[in-house]
């Protein structure tokens, strides 16, 4: 048997990868699903936009110190106990939420505790797919779960504006969090660490132990580079959604409308993260198409920036969206590749990392409007790091087949 194709690839597979994309939706959902109304929920919980935002923010502050903490525990415990982990303290506080009213101190407490659990699952996006799939699936599976963590963004871009028209915030979060604690159920029903027999060659996906494995992946230049530009990359995205209203706001655009942008940026990234991944999987290049997606999201954030018509504003989201989202699992996968025998836990997560750092550019982005309330000082800035990075790009090398 010499190769990959000799070897058993279980179907069982198929309900693993649906339970973890499952629990990733609802973590996003719980994330994202006060930026679509930050006007609304300031007056609700009688605050500024401000700490409205920090609602979004405090996922992206939590993960910074528990990134590599979590990482270890996947490498060293398995995948199934740590996400287990995770899916219950998002069940948990994620009901919580929705009891404690306009309570905002409670409301934030609560968030915070989801928060901690986003690095348990985000983490394991690599994981899996090591665990389970066969090395020509890998990019496409981890696009797959992109996909799962947009269509949860996405649904609370869309669902929110639309359901506080006829209810109360806190019993939408509410809503959300037992839609939280019933994906968390099925996970821990049916989610197994792994199948009987490994996907691949033997000793084709051995790792080295967390600490050697980290250094050996700070030692590869390319990995450097693509710590880079997930911090740009996943700075912009974060950004925009935890903007999207006040952005678009000065210029007309009501809720519903920021709900649209955010649901058609997310649209686009569905599309790409599928696309995009299934071409990668199949010429088995990386490099030029994380180049294509960071160069084309260029005039798609331009047209956010600028557009003063639903149509252009909903067209550039979607271009937008379709190319920037469509890198980070092809990047993902890429990094697990480069920094092989670092463990995927360890990669993925160094990866998420550098990604939730981004808060900082979050937080500049606000610090960065103007007077009137524009954030285009800081949508401008961050056209040029997208060029930088198209640039840094270019230096990165494929994985050697």
């Amino acid at each position: 048997m010499t190769g990959e194709s000799t070897y058993k690839l279980y179907p069982y597979r198929w309900v693993v990868l649906s339970v973890f994309m499952f629990v990733n939706i609802t973590i996003q959902l719980l994330w994202i699903a006060f930026a679509p109304i930050t006007i609304l929920a300031s007056k609700f919980y009688n605050v500024s936009d401000s700490r409205i935002g920090l609602l979004s923010m405090v996922f992206m502050i939590a993960f910074i110190p528990l990134s590599i903490p979590v990482s270890w525990g996947i490498d060293t415990f398995g995948f199934r106990k740590t996400v287990s982990i995770g899916a219950i303290l998002m069940a948990v506080f994620g009901v919580t939420r929705g009891l404690v009213g306009d309570n905002y101190g409670l409301v934030l407490a609560s968030t915070i505790g989801i928060a901690f659990a986003q690095p348990f699952l985000l983490n394991s996006w690599t994981k899996m797919p090591a665990l389970w799939f066969g090395h020509k699936e890998r990019a496409t599976v981890v696009g797959l779960v992109t996909l799962a963590s947009l269509v949860g963004t996405a649904l609370g871009m869309v669902l929110t504006p639309e359901l506080v028209k006829t209810m109360s915030i806190n019993h939408i979060q509410l809503l959300y969090g037992v839609i939280a604690a019933f994906s968390t159920m099925l996970f821990l029903i049916l989610a197994r660490e792994k199948p009987a027999t490994p996907p691949g060659l033997p000793g084709e996906d051995s790792r080295a132990l967390m600490l050697d494995g980290l250094k050996h992946a700070l030692s590869v230049p390319s990995f450097w580079i693509y710590l880079f530009i997930s911090f740009v990359g996943l700075g912009l995205f974060n950004g925009i959604t935890t903007w999207v209203e006040p952005i678009i706001r000065l210029r007309g655009f009501t809720p519903n409308d920021a709900g649209t942008l955010g649901a058609l940026m997310l649209g686009g990234g569905l599309v790409g993260a599928v696309v995009m991944p299934i071409i990668s999987d199949r010429s088995r290049k990386r490099q030029i198409f994380i180049m294509l997606g960071f160069a084309l999201a260029i005039p798609g954030l331009i047209g956010v920036t600028y557009a003063t018509t639903a149509w252009l504003l909903f067209l550039s989201s979607f271009w937008m969206g379709f190319f920037l989202v469509s890198a980070n699992p092809i990047g993902m996968q890429y990094a697990a590749e480069i920094t092989n025998p670092t463990p995927e836990g360890t990669s993925n997560g160094l990866i998420q990392l550098f990604g939730q750092a981004s808060v900082v550019f979050v937080t500049i982005m606000n610090l960065l409007k103007t007077n009137e309330g524009s954030f285009t000082p800081s949508l401008l800035l961050m056209v040029g790091l997208l060029v930088i990075s198209s640039i840094l790009i270019l230096f990165m090398k494929d994985p050697v087949k």
